[in-house]
């Protein structure tokens, strides 16, 4: 049985009676049992300083993409919840991009059966449509029921809006929630960048913000006429979000997510054609960087997102126009997070309290008696992201061999515990 004290934690969590107090927090077999000003150290159990640190529920990411089963290569399961709990997260959804798609149960529950005993929860999004092709619903009921948290067809819209509404109308009989990837692939077509001045300059072509935009009001439309409750995942354009707020002061059931690099990084770091910044959405302009903050702090965005993305270096270590989309992005989440100036209060919420309540979880309690499911943040720690400390197999990120700020030093979950 391992035990542990945390001594001298300020805890961030909304749903408990210390939130914001200073406390020693006790844990021991996988729960809480004890949380007072002062607890006394024991025998066998292991003390950390937790003196200026944050104590949060674990985060939760919403939209993850991990090669099991398919391209292994890329990442597997293990390899991935590696990198997510050294990321301070405990649960998250993947997405069905894998070959084969996660489109029936039988992909679904060999999701379940590879992550069960991790200590990261994982919890597979099943696909809206069979094998992620926009033609036929896939068996969203069957899937729910072996262990789908929601419905995607992942990095690919929903071209066919007839098909999008029956999925609507179709998930919200049995109380399921419907993600939208909202671009329109005609308009986007081959744009490998944000269309405007800076690909302009740099002679590419370009993917206008309009072909985000247009699938929003679209999805917004039909989640209106079916009374259905929708999720846009990584939105960024200043227009989406002035259309999800005027959304949802109407009273759709909308919610939305962010990539946590379309609040930091604007178009202007493409000129270097380096090809570890082309991600899908692209980086837009500084305008529409500063529409999102503003989003997220006024509660039209609901959570943040890592949109972990790995590939190998074949597939990112050639010319900018050929490389694939997409960064590794698990383990930087929470100092990317405090860089764009958010406070722990902030991090939690749009981190670990929003995901869980956007997909109908329970958020974990800090009481006695309660599965600790929960990580501490140092929020001034440094920390060199590079090879050794990498956990993924891939090593797509444009945050590699940087000096961070911000670093989990210890998660708990399922009576598993990683000292960081």
């Amino acid at each position: 049985m391992k035990s542990y004290l945390l001594k001298s934690v300020t805890i961030i969590n909304p749903l408990s009676a210390f939130h914001q107090q200073t406390a020693d927090v006790l844990i021991i077999d996988g729960l809480i049992a004890g949380i007072d000003t002062h607890i006394n150290d024991k025998k066998d159990i292991e003390v950390v300083d937790g003196k200026g640190q944050y104590l949060s529920p674990g985060f939760f990411d919403l939209n993850v993409n991990f090669g099991e089963p398919g391209f292994e290569v890329k990442e597997d399961i293990e390899t991935g919840c590696e990198a997510a709990s050294a990321g301070g997260f405990t649960e998250l959804a993947i997405m069905p991009n894998t070959q084969p798609a996660i489109h029936s149960k039988a992909e679904v529950s060999f999701i379940v059966n590879q992550s069960r005993g991790n200590l990261v929860n994982v919890f597979p999004l099943g696909c809206i449509s069979q094998q992620r092709e926009g033609k036929e619903l896939a068996e969203m009921f069957d899937m729910q029921r072996s262990g789908a948290i929601a419905f995607s067809d992942g990095n690919k819209a929903v071209a066919d809006a007839g098909l999008m509404s029956r999925a609507l109308l179709y998930a919200k009989g049995f109380d399921a929630l419907i993600y939208s990837y909202p671009e329109d692939a005609k308009i986007a077509a081959k744009g490998k960048m944000n269309e405007g001045t800076m690909s302009t300059y740099l002679g590419m072509k370009g993917n206008p913000s309009i072909a985000e935009e247009l699938m929003v009001v679209r999805d917004l439309y039909l989640a209106e006429y079916n009374d259905a409750k929708i999720h846009f995942t990584t939105i960024s354009t200043s227009r989406s979000v002035d259309l999800i707020r005027k959304a949802k002061a109407k009273g759709i059931k909308v919610t939305c997510d962010v990539a946590i690099h379309h609040l930091l990084l604007s178009d202007d770091v493409l000129v270097g054609f380096d090809s570890n910044y082309k991600v899908k959405p692209p980086l837009r302009t500084l305008e529409d960087v500063s529409a999102l903050l503003e989003g997220l702090k006024d509660g039209t965005i609901d959570a943040i997102v890592s949109q972990h993305t790995p590939h190998e270096i074949e597939f990112k270590d050639v010319e900018f126009e050929i490389a694939a989309y997409g960064i590794i992005g698990l383990q930087t989440v929470l100092p990317l997070a405090l860089k764009v100036g958010l406070t722990p209060e902030q991090i939690v919420e749009k981190l670990a309290i929003n995901p869980r309540n956007i997909l109908g979880l329970n958020s974990p309690k800090f009481e006695v008696g309660e599965k600790a499911n929960l990580i501490l943040i140092d929020t001034e720690a440094n920390w060199t992201y590079n090879q050794e400390s990498n956990r993924s197999k891939s090593s797509n990120s444009p945050f590699l061999n940087q000096e961070l700020k911000g670093k989990v030093t210890f998660i708990c979950n399922n009576n598993q515990y990683k000292l960081n």
